[in-house]
């Protein structure tokens, strides 16, 4: 996982000019790295940036040292944890706003899986995918579904919720990775 020093200088990446203001929080960057480690996809370290900043195109045509090696490292500890039987745990906020970081996390997430949508749902059954995904899509506040919103609006309902994430992403590892 990553320690303080590499949270740190992965932020000042992401909110450096001139994508900060479109850029993902370190929430989001875990979400992001965990959908593409959970998914039938390997994103690039490239595509990851580009998504992670909201850019088209890298800048001086390289992504920055710092973010090749925080994606490799997270990336390499999730998949690790997925391969020896342990459930992923979510990072929790520093400060008092744990749903916030969370909505940042399910959006990474979400955002990563939209951009390979068509790859997650050949990959697997439409309707085991879309059970799966369920918790982050409800807490992403990327959809303004009623239904989603009534999730987000009941402190039970958002909790259940959360609280299923680390086992929908456990399953969706091994529907997609595991031996048949």
């Amino acid at each position: 996982m990553l320690n303080d020093a590499d949270i740190e200088a992965l932020e000042e990446i992401l909110f450096a000019e001139p994508w900060g203001e479109d850029a993902v929080d370190f929430f989001g960057f875990h979400g992001l790295v965990c959908a593409s480690v959970v998914g039938p996809v390997d994103f690039s370290v490239d595509e990851l940036f580009l998504l992670a900043t909201g850019v088209d195109a890298l800048p001086d045509g390289k992504v920055p040292d710092v973010f090749s090696r925080c994606v490799q490292k997270l990336s390499g500890a999730m998949a690790n944890a997925l391969d020896m039987g342990l459930a992923l745990e979510l990072p929790e906020p520093e400060d008092d706003d744990p749903m916030n970081a969370l909505e940042n996390w399910c959006a990474g997430f979400i955002e990563t899986f939209m951009e390979r949508e068509d790859a997650w749902m050949e990959a697997a059954s439409e309707e085991e995918v879309g059970d799966l995904i369920l918790p982050m899509l409800a807490l992403s506040g990327l959809f303004e579904d009623e239904d989603f919103q009534n999730v987000r609006d009941s402190e039970t309902l958002s909790t259940q919720m959360a609280e299923a994430i680390p086992d929908s992403l456990t399953d969706l590892y091994l529907l997609f990775h595991a031996p048949d």
